[in-house]
């Protein structure tokens, strides 16, 4: 039988790419554990891809013990790991110094469990759509309208959804005139969120309670991400998410509603510690699904898929709403890579609506292996 037999039968061959340069990166290889435990590998031939922090591109073990966080310490991609590249023709390069590049074969589909600026936000998803390669979730634009707070607002905003009021910090306005930043936030009155504008996992976001604690939180936030993002508080507001998952035939479908509440401990939102290390779960409330009326769960739902189709989204997002003292529907941000740990709140809310995770990873790489690539 010749290679190119061979090759025409064997299984779709799946390129997990994570890690990558962003202050996500662990984030990315806790995410990467746990789908490469549940990927079928009778169905698949899986080839783990991790991108360092440098951006070097690395043929991974895969190991999920070694990709996880372990006594608080963060997992990351073993950098001194064979240096790969993708190819001519869809293939996956393995690129040993001294040697003669040698192929992995062709790759049908990428599952790009990027966080964060440089690989969730569209530079990716460029890269594979240069490449004519398939991959799960969202195109260039969606990716990077999704992952700008700024931007995603804007698009929010022309969509009629509800957004709060926020101001928006550029490294020219803190360099050149501070004060008039520091005006236009106050102007929004505290409390105030302080974040990066292109960033997740709660890294880098501050609440400011007082003028006093501006600058620290500005500071805090620019070592993530130069561009700023202040928004206001809503009141008292209720954390309520639902995930939208793509289906066969183009038409997406919501999840349930989730609710988090998050007390004690010093933590006052749903950050880093509360989300992903083992020190914040007791401070942690998931309610899957939440205690909504009927109404409003509908209400919240809806809007979900309005958000989902306003940025263009495909194949999965995680939308977050805030639920106002006054009962008003207020869209926090969409996600179109969620975190994808089993503890997750995306994967929790499919569970709640049906989809069990091994059968969420099928379903994304199924989706993805249907698509047509290029304009769509």
């Amino acid at each position: 039988m010749s290679e190119y037999s061979r090759e025409e039968q064997r299984k779709p061959r799946v390129a997990v790419v994570f890690g990558g340069r962003s202050s996500e990166h662990a984030i990315s290889c806790v995410t990467a554990a746990n789908v490469l435990q549940v990927i079928d590998r009778d169905k698949y031939d899986v080839v783990p891809v991790g991108i360092s922090t440098s951006g070097h591109w690395v043929l991974e073990s895969g190991d999920p013990e070694r990709l996880s966080i372990t006594d608080g310490k963060l997992p990351e991609v073993d950098v001194t790991a064979l240096p790969v590249l993708f190819g001519a023709n869809r293939e996956l390069v393995v690129s040993e110094p001294g040697q003669v590049p040698s192929t992995l074969g062709e790759v049908d589909v990428v599952f790009p469990l990027l966080h964060g600026p440089w690989g969730e936000d569209g530079t990716i998803q460029g890269l594979l759509e240069m490449s004519d390669i398939r991959y799960v979730g969202s195109g260039v634009l969606a990716s990077a309208v999704g992952m700008d707070k700024h931007y995603m607002k804007v698009v929010f905003q022309g969509a009629g959804l509800e957004v709060t009021p926020y101001v928006v910090i550029r490294d020219r306005d803190w360099t050149h005139d501070p004060a008039a930043s520091r005006a236009a936030v106050d102007a929004l009155g505290y409390p105030v969120f302080v974040k990066p504008a292109r960033g997740g996992s709660s890294l880098g976001i501050s609440k400011v309670n007082s003028p006093d604690e501006l600058d620290d939180a500005i500071a805090e936030a620019r070592a993530h991400d130069p561009k700023v993002i202040v928004e206001a508080s809503a009141k008292n507001p209720r954390e309520i998410e639902v995930g939208v998952l793509g289906r066969a035939d183009g038409t997406p479908e919501v999840s349930v509603c989730g609710e988090i509440a998050v007390s004690g401990g010093g933590h006052d939102f749903y950050d880093f510690e509360t989300k992903y290390l083992p020190e914040g779960e007791e401070y942690l409330a998931l309610s899957v699904p939440a205690d909504l009326p009927e109404e409003i769960a509908a209400d919240i739902r809806a809007k979900a898929l309005t958000a989902f189709d306003a940025i263009e989204a495909e194949g999965l997002a995680r939308v977050d709403f805030f639920l106002d003292e006054d009962g008003r529907v207020i869209i926090n941000e969409i996600n179109t890579m969620p975190g994808f740990t089993p503890t997750s709140m995306f994967p929790r809310l499919w569970a709640a609506s049906g989809v069990d995770y091994p059968a969420l990873v099928e379903r994304l790489l199924s989706l993805a292996a249907t698509r047509p690539t290029g304009l769509r």
